[in-house]
């Protein structure tokens, strides 16, 4: 059998890792154990939004232009 190769990256590689690792516990250590979302998908819809809140409804718009 062929023996395999080891890749050059190996210990940036792990230095990587370890890195992310370190990262995440300083994360956890700082929100108190609980991970807390950074991008949030959903919007608040209490929270003042300039471009929500100037949408035309396109009904209403019809609506008033042949009344």
């Amino acid at each position: 059998m062929k023996t395999k190769k080891k890749k050059k990256n190996d210990i940036n590689d792990e230095v990587i890792k370890a890195f992310r690792k370190a990262n995440r516990e300083i994360e956890m250590e700082r929100n108190g154990g609980r991970w807390i979302a950074v991008n949030r998908p959903h919007q608040n819809k209490k929270k003042y939004d300039r471009k929500r809140d100037r949408k035309i409804d396109s009904d209403s718009l019809f609506n008033f232009l042949y009344n």
